[in-house]
């Protein structure tokens, strides 16, 4: 007897969501606990999960269809072979002519993706369902997109054959790319958002890290890198400035006093903001291990609702993708942000001499409304003194 697959339970701040890829076709096997369909919200992926071995018989809601939550996706038979229950078919259209969501029976071969591949896909603008899979088990490799790529496109047509290969394609934006534009463009409207610059020296903290990553690394098991050391400073520097973290809520000043600070993380999906919660409370190690871990959830869209909801204050890593200045756009409903840049050795004026160091510019973009520049530039310049003299930091100075 076939039962219902459902939706999950979205969260109050989640109205709805889309199905963004089944991984498997009506009649497949599937395991208890496998994935079978991803929904994509306008904050994170969620995933559906067999609820015990069997196989689907119908899928009702196709990859693009709006669900809410708790809605009936699909159809599922426990026990079931590879072929789907004619019965359950049979109801299942019945249903769609009685008036219900229609049933979507699905032929292709789509499986689940490596995050290798998934990116492949993201970047393409190829849905994983229009792919062949050649790799073992039905699984789409690299190579499958590369060469799916490479067929003429139905949906792709050419503006000029005459001209050339100038082709255009028309790929709908994802609902968590959409959000992250929705509150960008909120926040250059709704705020008096300033930004003001400084530069830091690198220098002591790259030898600092330099000597003692390896130690860190076997002791904590976690790789030192430079965000701790930001998270840390910005820590101090907003218990020394308040108002930087503090949020505007109507006509009331919210100060809050936690430091839960969001790391910015670019995904093929979007990007997203995880937060690091108390950070005054956290080791560098554990900055870093759950920088990493934080990461790694990105990448394969692994992150919760819980975990990118909330924080005081934001910073941002332009640096890694080679960006030597930008200004960074707040994230509502934060007062503040913390752009980092690109290490770049460039000649510097040290007491009367001219060395060469490794230098990174600072971008502290915050809401005028709330901030004054006095605090603003002081917020930054206590950020510089800590990252240049690290001791400082590490002693709590």
């Amino acid at each position: 007897m076939a039962t219902e697959i459902k939706a999950p339970v979205f969260p109050e701040s989640v109205a709805d969501g889309t199905i963004a890829t089944w991984h498997k076709k009506v009649g497949e096997p599937v395991s208890r606990d496998e994935v079978i369909c991803d929904i994509e919200t306008d904050k994170v992926v969620l995933e559906v999960v067999a609820p015990a071995d069997g196989s689907l018989v119908a899928i009702i809601k196709g990859e693009g269809d709006t669900v809410l939550s708790d809605e009936v996706i699909a159809q599922f038979e426990a026990g079931a072979g590879a072929a789907a229950a004619p019965a359950a078919v049979e109801q299942a259209v019945a249903q769609t002519q009685a008036g219900a969501a229609p049933v979507v029976e699905r032929t292709e071969t789509v499986s689940d993706q490596a995050p290798a591949v998934r990116k492949a896909l993201t970047e393409s603008g190829i849905a994983a369902s229009d792919v062949q899979g050649t790799g073992r088990g039905g699984r789409i490799t690299k190579e499958d997109v590369a060469n799916h790529q490479a067929k003429p496109a139905a949906n792709v047509t050419p503006l000029s054959v005459a001209v050339g290969e100038r082709i255009e394609k028309r790929v709908p934006m994802t609902r968590l790319r959409k959000r992250v534009a929705e509150r960008l463009l909120a926040a250059t409207q709704e705020t008096a958002m300033l930004t003001t610059f400084n530069e830091v020296n690198m220098k002591p903290i790259m030898e600092l890290r330099k000597q003692y990553k390896d130690a860190f690394e076997k002791r904590h098991g976690a790789r030192l890198g430079f965000m701790s050391f930001f998270v840390k400073a910005a820590t101090e520097a907003l218990k020394r400035y308040p108002a930087v973290n503090a949020s505007i809520d109507g006509d009331d000043i919210v100060y809050h006093g936690y430091y839960d600070i969001g790391v910015a993380v670019s995904s093929d999906r979007g990007l997203v903001v995880p937060v690091l919660r108390d950070t005054d409370r956290m080791s560098y190690a554990e900055v870093e291990a759950g920088i990493a871990a934080y990461a790694a959830k990105a990448r394969d869209g692994k992150l919760s609702i819980e975990e990118m909801t909330g924080g005081t204050f934001t910073i941002t890593n332009g640096g890694t993708f080679g960006s030597l200045l930008s200004t960074p756009i707040l994230n509502q409903p934060q007062t503040g942000i913390l752009g980092m840049h690109k290490i770049q050795e460039r000649p510097m004026a040290v007491n009367g001499q001219v060395e060469i160091l490794p230098m990174m510019y600072l971008a502290l973009s915050y809401d005028h409304r709330m901030i004054d520049g006095k605090e603003a530039v002081g917020f930054l310049v206590a950020i510089k003194e800590l990252l240049e003299e690290p001791a400082k930091l590490i002693l709590d100075l």
